[in-house]
């Protein structure tokens, strides 16, 4: 029967795990909905935006270009749709967090907020890095260099795609701080070996850089050397939480030895006064005892001087009554 109610009691649980669940994704799903409500209308304002960096530097008269019949529709919607999600980070984010926190530690809890908030404007930071300082050198070099003769007219889809694997590129790159320190909190390495890999760190960073962008030097430069710089941060930042975590893991052991100090005096005081208690309790029976036993030896003293003389009558040797009447006598 315990069994069978134990059962019951679990498919609840994951039950209402799942109606919550289910709940945080139309909650992210309006959301993102709703942003893409907002933005739709201003779609070709937005991709006039996106390709500012690159439309300031191409040739008087020259213009984007659509290869396919359907790419002026579909990709402004697609650009709004991407953007909307993009806006909704935080609130994806925080509806996440919220669907695990309760199944979190607090000491888990103090530590993943943080990191949650932090990866987020990193992101975000890379993705402005990108737009602002990476798209204006890059296309003002690919234009610049194109052959005599040739007309740049990129197409608005393939321009589309180049600029969203920049922006992903850049955000993902400057995420490398919040990764060293999840390496240093999770004990898998410490400052001190971070440190000692710099010189792989910095090769590797170019060969990230790389694949993450397209086939020039200069985005790729502009990729690694702010990833190599930010993993230098999160060096400086992981020894930091370190360190912290170190002195709250002593504060958290002493006032754990406290506590058992002052249980121990607690506990201690507590027999104390139980033993107290438990020698008054057995002088007070001893008194009690001592009290009986003299009652009872002045009751046979009492007796012992009266002797028996006829049946029903004690002999007293003041009065030598003998429990006749005097007419009897």
């Amino acid at each position: 029967m315990a069994s069978s109610d134990d059962q019951v009691h679990e498919e609840q649980g994951f039950l209402s795990h799942l109606i919550e669940l289910r709940d945080r994704l139309m909650k992210m799903m309006l959301a993102v909905v709703g942003l893409f409500i907002v933005l739709f209308p201003f779609r070709d304002n937005i991709y006039s935006w996106l390709a500012e960096p690159l439309s300031r530097f191409l040739p008087e008269g020259t213009e984007m270009i659509a290869y396919e019949v359907a790419s002026p529709f579909f990709i402004p919607f697609k650009l709004a749709l991407m953007l909307s999600v993009f806006l909704a980070i935080p609130f994806l984010l925080y509806q996440i967090w919220a669907f695990i926190a309760p199944g979190l530690y607090s000491h888990e809890k103090r530590l993943v907020a943080p990191l949650l908030a932090s990866s987020t404007l990193l992101f975000y930071a890379g993705c402005a890095f990108a737009y602002f300082v990476v798209f204006p050198l890059v296309f003002k070099f690919f234009i610049n260099v194109a052959p005599e003769g040739v007309q740049v007219s990129p197409d608005i889809a393939r321009y589309l795609d180049f600029v969203i694997t920049l922006f992903f590129a850049f955000g993902i790159a400057f995420e490398v701080p919040i990764a060293t320190v999840l390496l240093v909190i999770t004990g898998i390495t410490t400052p001190e070996n971070l440190k000692k890999m710099r010189p792989y760190v910095f090769v590797g960073a170019f060969v990230i850089g790389m694949f993450l962008t397209p086939p020039d030097i200069i985005s790729q430069t502009l990729l690694a050397v702010p990833m190599w710089l930010l993993f230098e941060v999160g060096i400086v930042f992981s020894g930091y939480i370190k360190v912290r975590a170190k002195e709250a893991t002593e504060a958290s052991t002493a006032k754990t030895e406290a506590e058992a100090e002052e249980a121990e005096a607690d506990a201690a005081k507590t027999m104390a006064l139980q033993a107290e208690k438990d020698e008054a309790a057995s002088t007070a029976d001893e008194s009690v005892a001592d009290s009986k036993s003299s009652s009872t030896n002045d009751g046979d003293e009492n007796k012992a001087g009266r002797t028996p003389d006829v049946p029903g009558g004690y002999r007293n040797s003041l009065t030598d009554y003998d429990g006749t009447d005097e007419s009897e006598r």
